[in-house]
């Protein structure tokens, strides 16, 4: 493969040529998605659609539907040839397409036109909390899965993070369930504007790699639904997703690809689900229990396969009924016919476009954490200095690839080091050294494990210490990568691996103007970092776009407006998790004694102090919030709940706020988090100026569950309102009473 760098712009103008060769020879639906897709973003199947499905089903042999029901490759599970409906054919996701595979492994096919654009990854995404962002990269996402060939992409990955050192933290989007909601049922609906159909994954407390293939997952009802299901149901009931893959872990004793409770009540009950739901690779543990309690699709499954002959066999002796199999093949069915009308197979080169690279930037732009700016150390101002010690592995490291699990083979990926270069390589003498050397302990390959070392590389050190010195600023480009951040393990601590404190600690002693910039997709010990560095980023794994994008923060062309996803704990033991002994878990059993209070709410409520709060980020200038101002001030249970501020760009340079409305009820007649966020909106505040900031929310927003109705309840009384710009940062409150 040919690693695009400085050049790739030539290739952005050749994507263009070959779209514009499409849409004069393709009927031009497919080309139309991309510009209309928020007037699209619902597949439906036709009358006539609908009606040939049926008749294809009765003129089936039980043979041709069971060979439907699992994988007949890696990535692709059978159509129905003699009809014309092709394979169904499924990438890996989330931040990118996958490259293509040998049928039968995981093992790359060699093809050329297999690459595409490296999205910034999950919390990347979740960190610009920009709504109309997350559309657009669904968009993006979708129209090169499109160009691809493929029908479905696995993802969005919508996870709560519970933990903070867990393996897949940087594929799921946050600890808060509202903004993973809103950012999942725009990517959603993103994707399926160009006729794709999106995967949500993985249904459900998949919250940990330890164990996940065995561990049991406990909660109470009202943690399950306000906290775990929530961005399920909104991609379901709003993004009208057309497909789900089951977790692989057990939910209350049963695993989740065959458990009845997740399924049959709640996702095909409750939502009216009517996409097709498939296990996680390899993720199936039985035939009768998954036929019936709601498994469409088993895929990936290297052992045996549950829903081949033992299904055929199960069916012939009576204990699955054929018209369950005859639904399942029916869901397939309306996915294949709505997305196989769109594939465009001999025009899958067409990606990494402009305008999909331009989203690529805005949201790696957009998601950059301001942590720490000591004396205004950023922005650079490169007419005052004339040499940069630009230090640490990452400053070259690429992300698009590494560890266990789905990677992307980009079709290009400019790093933190290229993209000084592409700014100021010219006027700023750049002085590279390695500072850190990616080294293990043990390799594991089998577990899909390696542990890095916490060893220093003292001649690393010195010689960073010494460019330095004879620079006139620093930056030190720090953080994990794949091989420490990977599927199928969770970190051992939030340490920086690879002895970066020291390295930290010895370069910022040497330069007082060093500023830090951690690439990582998870929370991580920043303790030493902020005691040190002059000013600090928080960058993320942030796809193709990455080193652009951290270059024009750095250098002022961009204003920093990222804001941090999930809270960062002073100490791992502050979490509930560890607090109270439940991760990894007893006896194969992890018992989330913490409930509802996960996150910031775990923080707020019991007065802990973290690190770095949820919600927080700084900027290159400073926004006023006035006060709230409520359209009525007392509301019935039913009504909307509608409010407004005024936020002020006091500073100098334009920039985006997130304003940020966190929801307390005054003595509440049940247990619940000391405040809980219910609304958000980032807004762009020219310099000098005011905007107005308006929300509308429904009083049902503000609901509990209650277990004993087993319903969703509105409590009568006081409801504090406070808006600001991070979870502990809260500016303006008002009241609010409902009847």
């Amino acid at each position: 493969m040919k690693i695009i760098k400085m050049d790739h712009e030539r290739i952005l103008i050749r994507d263009l040529v070959i779209i514009l060769i499409i849409s004069i020879f393709v009927s031009g639906t497919l080309f139309a998605f991309q510009r209309t897709g928020e007037e699209k973003n619902k597949l439906q199947l036709t009358k006539k659609e609908a009606a040939r499905i049926d008749s294809i089903v009765k003129a089936m042999s039980l043979e041709e539907k069971i060979a439907m029901l699992h994988g007949n490759g890696i990535f692709t599970s059978a159509g129905v040839k003699r009809f014309g409906i092709d394979d169904l054919k499924y990438s890996d996701g989330p931040h990118g397409v996958r490259e293509d595979t040998e049928l039968n492994s995981f093992k790359p096919a060699k093809t050329t036109l297999d690459s595409s654009t490296f999205f910034p990854t999950g919390s990347a995404l979740a960190a610009t909390w920009n709504q109309e962002l997350a559309l657009k990269y669904g968009k993006a996402l979708g129209w090169e899965t499109r160009m691809r060939g493929k029908d479905v992409i696995l993802g969005p990955a919508i996870n709560i993070t519970r933990i903070p050192v867990g393996g897949r933290t940087f594929e799921y989007m946050s600890e808060d369930p509202l903004l993973n909601s809103r950012l999942a049922v725009n990517y959603v609906k993103g994707v399926q504007s160009n006729g794709v159909a999106a995967c949500v994954k993985h249904y459900a407390a998949n919250n940990q790699e330890t164990n996940r293939g065995t561990v049991n997952v406990e909660m109470d009802e009202r943690t399950l639904r306000e906290i775990y299901l929530p961005a399920f149901k909104s991609a379901i009931t709003e993004g009208n997703a057309l497909s789900i893959m089951t977790a692989y872990n057990k939910f209350r004793g049963s695993y989740c690809s065959e458990n009845d409770y997740l399924l049959n009540k709640i996702l095909f009950g409750e939502w009216g689900f009517n996409g097709i739901v498939i296990s996680d690779w390899g993720g199936t543990h039985s035939t009768v229990n998954c036929a019936l309690n709601g498994l469409d699709v088993e895929m990936g499954s290297f052992r045996k396969v549950y829903f081949a002959d033992s299904l055929f066999k199960a069916v012939k002796d009576g204990k699955v009924p054929e018209k369950v199999i005859e639904g399942k093949v029916k869901r397939i069915l309306g996915v294949m016919i709505l997305t196989q009308k769109n594939r465009v197979d001999k025009l899958s080169g067409a990606v990494s476009t402009a305008e999909n690279n331009k989203v690529a930037y805005d949201v790696a732009s957009q998601s950059i954490v301001l942590v720490k700016n000591s004396n205004n150390l950023l922005p650079i101002n490169t007419n005052e200095i004339k040499k940069i010690a630009v230090i640490g592995d990452n400053a070259m490291h690429k992300h698009a690839t590494g560890g266990f699990g789905a990677g992307v083979k980009a079709r290009y990926e400019v790093t933190p080091l290229e993209g000084l270069r592409n700014k100021i390589g010219k006027n700023v003498q750049l002085q590279v050294v390695h500072g850190y050397n990616p080294s293990y302990d043990t390799i594991n390959y089998k577990k899909f494990q390696k542990v890095p070392s916490d060893k220093p590389d003292q001649n690393l050190i010195k010689e960073a210490v010494e460019a330095a010195k004879n620079s006139d600023v620093a930056i030190i480009f720090a953080g994990t990568n794949h091989d420490v951040e990977t599927e199928a393990t969770d970190r051992k601590s939030l340490a920086l691996p690879y002895g970066q404190d020291e390295l930290i600690k010895a370069v910022s002693e040497a330069n007082p103007k060093t500023i830090v910039c951690v690439v990582a997709g998870a929370p991580t010990d920043m303790n030493r970092t902020l005691s040190s560095a002059g000013a600090v980023l928080y960058t993320w794994f942030n796809g193709s776009q990455a080193g652009n994008a951290v270059a024009d923060v750095l250098l002022g062309n961009v204003n920093p407006s990222g804001k941090m996803p999930f809270t960062f704990p002073a100490d791992l033991n502050q979490t509930p998790a560890q607090y109270l002994n439940t991760f990894p878990g007893k006896d194969l059993t992890a018992n989330y004694l913490e409930g509802i209070l996960v996150g910031y709410r775990w923080y707020d409520t019991k007065a802990i102090v973290p690190q770095i709060c949820f919600g927080f980020g700084l900027s290159y200038t400073t926004f006023d919030y006035s006060g709230i101002r409520v359209a009525k001030n007392v509301v019935g249970k039913n009504e909307a709940v509608k409010f407004s501020l005024n936020i002020k760009n006091s500073g100098t340079k334009t920039g985006y706020e997130t304003v940020q409305v966190y929801v307390s009820k005054v003595n509440s007649a049940v247990k619940r988090a000391e405040k809980e966020l219910k609304a958000f909106k980032k807004v762009l505040v020219p310099a000098g100026k005011s905007v107005k900031v308006n929300f509308d929310l429904n009083a049902s927003d503000l609901a509990y569950f209650d277990e004993q109705k087993h319903n969703w309840v509105v409590e009568p009384g006081d409801y504090i309102f406070a808006a600001g710009s991070s979870s502990k940062d809260l500016r303006s409150r008002t009241t609010i009473t409902i009847q």
